[in-house]
């Protein structure tokens, strides 16, 4: 049995569906299961989904639905399967975490090591530990907060030159009294690996991670982006699918590298609610939620958040990279973990799926209901000025203002004039994202909900203006 912490609460078109194997939910569970992730895919509008669950100690599903290509400018639609490799994003922090645990149980680091002991040079270097770039706790600002590719992600970069760039900034809060996503914390840590491993990361991955668990077919995308079968989209606004621009080599690392079918994830899972690979110390502190120096919990481990869903202990983490998006829950208690990869960015498909299927499998055991605030004067003149295909760019970042090309503020005009006046706008959720404000929108018209993803800078412009239909 797991020896589970108390944990705080945070969080987050009909298909064909091509199974594996071993499908072991009952006929009435999976048509269920089933119809939830028909039903998102068609008012979300993704093009495919892969989708897992492993429970009883094994995978008991594992299937794949809709396009991993769909037609274009004359190339024929690809059908989804269940053996595709699809990015995983962020979840890759889980196993980057894994591999600095190692290192620890061999007796080379201490989580509560300094991470100047390898980097001196890094903006507070000697105050900031290893637990806390794994626990989100660092202060170093996120190289990569937003939701779309920006200019300086299309050519190649050097992960130590990331993390010279971002954490030799000035802090966005003193070390370990806040809790901040960021990327730039998952890069260090692999750059601490390959130092104290002497080897590449992917290769001390590969040999101490991957292999023991026998996970096959997971590829490293800074080398084998080529081997993936889906192509990643993006939508704008409510406009077409159009193939997504991905990021270039060295903008993975040690954050959101992998790719793999879904069913490897599952595996993955079964590892860590099994505790097959390190020794149970390693696994309390992996899964221990972390707490501010002034004892406040953070909803955050060591690579994976945690959380109460449905009345239960679930730890979770999402994935996103260049037309991808994935989530990944388990509940320790229940032994029960769902995945879900989809192949669109800045979706909602995924973190729908994988609630809709936790609720059919483990229904709940208590309600909860989300906090909605204010304000929302700015982003009620940005959608009516995109109805009429204008943009006022001075509200903009140079960033956001190049995400906005004539043919992105073309597809918000077409497709949002069509819905007339904007009968309701709530703000849903904010919480500090890479040292600016996420506001998070739900708009109402009269035949059409969507939902607005917002990053404001500290001056008042706007990073990120993605919008969503639900």
């Amino acid at each position: 049995m797991m020896n589970v912490l108390r944990w705080g609460g945070l969080i987050l078109l009909t298909v064909s569906s091509v199974a594996a194997q071993a499908q072991d939910l009952d006929p009435a569970t999976k048509a269920k299961v089933e119809n939830e992730i028909r039903r998102v895919m068609r008012e979300t509008g993704v093009p495919s989904a892969q989708v897992g669950v492993a429970r009883g100690g094994k995978v008991v599903y594992a299937a794949a639905f809709g396009e991993a290509r769909i037609a274009y400018e004359g190339k024929p639609s690809i059908p989804a399967t269940a053996e595709m490799h699809y990015a995983v994003g962020s979840i890759s922090k889980q196993f980057t975490a894994a591999c600095v645990l190692l290192l620890q149980e061999q007796g080379k680091l201490k989580l509560d090591d300094p991470v100047g002991k390898w980097f001196p040079n890094l903006t507070r270097a000697n105050d900031v530990t290893l637990r806390m770039l794994l626990t989100h706790t660092s202060g170093y600002s996120d190289y990569a907060p937003q939701d779309y590719t920006i200019p300086e992600w299309t050519h190649t970069a050097k992960p130590v030159e990331v993390v010279r760039k971002w954490a030799g900034k000035p802090l966005d809060f003193e070390p370990g009294t806040k809790w901040q996503y960021s990327n730039t914390n998952f890069v260090l840590a692999g750059l601490i690996v390959e130092k104290v491993a002497g080897m590449p990361f992917r290769d001390f991955l590969r040999e101490n991670v991957l292999t023991p668990l026998k996970l096959q077919e997971v590829l490293d995308l800074d080398y084998d982006r080529a081997k993936m079968e889906p192509t990643g989209y993006k939508r704008n606004a409510l406009g077409p699918l159009r193939p997504a621009i991905p990021e270039a080599p060295g903008w993975y690392f040690a954050d959101g590298e992998l790719s793999m079918p879904v069913r490897t994830l599952m595996e993955w899972d079964l590892s860590l609610l099994n505790r097959t690979l390190l020794k149970p110390a390693s696994y309390d502190e992996m899964f221990a939620e972390q707490k501010l120096k002034d004892g406040t919990g953070s909803h955050y481990a060591l690579g994976q958040q945690t959380d109460t869903r449905n009345g239960r202990l679930v730890l979770h983490h999402s994935g996103e990279i260049g037309g991808f998006v994935a989530q990944n829950f388990w509940y320790p208690k229940e032994g029960v973990a769902i995945g879900v990869l989809t192949n669109q960015d800045a979706s909602s498909a995924a973190g729908l799926i994988t609630a809709a299927v936790s609720q059919i499998l483990l229904p709940p055991a208590s309600a909860s209901a989300a906090a909605v605030s204010d304000p929302k004067a700015t982003v009620r003149g940005i959608l009516e000025a995109f109805q009429k295909g204008d943009i006022d760019r001075s509200l903009f970042t140079s960033n956001a203002n190049f995400y906005f090309s004539p043919q992105a503020v073309g597809d918000y005009r077409t497709s949002l004039a069509p819905l007339g006046a904007i009968q309701s706008l709530t703000e849903t959720r904010t919480l500090l994202r890479g040292g600016m404000q996420m506001r998070v929108y739900t708009v109402v018209y009269a035949t059409k909900s969507v939902s607005i993803s917002t990053y404001w800078m500290p001056d008042g412009k706007i990073e990120q203006f993605l919008l969503e239909g639900q």
